[in-house]
């Protein structure tokens, strides 16, 4: 595990469900080295989508940029030594919605 305490950058989570988030990458920590960021998140992935519900994505690494569009209370941004990790929910946003169905009023004619 890499030493030091997890630092929150960004989060619109409650209190608990960060708490989850932390403990969790913690654990995958234990399991996985930090040079194996995508066990990490797959690991982090499937136990919020176990608990938490479905639709999670996580992003794990040392140099990453990201922009993203998330349900409400579904974010959190935190670094841990070196490691960042990006866990959040997904969401089309109503401004995707009208696109797609432009679209595919587009694609009717």
């Amino acid at each position: 595990m890499l030493e030091g305490k997890a630092v929150i950058g960004e989060t619109d989570m409650l209190q608990t469900m960060q708490q989850d988030a932390l403990d969790l990458a913690s654990k995958a920590l234990d399991f996985f080295d930090v040079t194996e960021a995508t066990e990490i998140a797959r690991f982090i992935k499937k136990e919020f989508d176990r608990t938490h519900g479905p639709g999670w994505q996580c992003i794990v690494g040392t140099d990453f940029g990201s922009f993203v569009t998330h349900c409400y209370g579904c974010f959190i941004y935190f670094c841990i030594g070196s490691l960042a990790i990006l866990l959040f929910r997904g969401s089309a946003g109503p401004e995707a919605e009208d696109n797609h169905f432009s679209a595919l009023e587009a694609a009717k004619a």
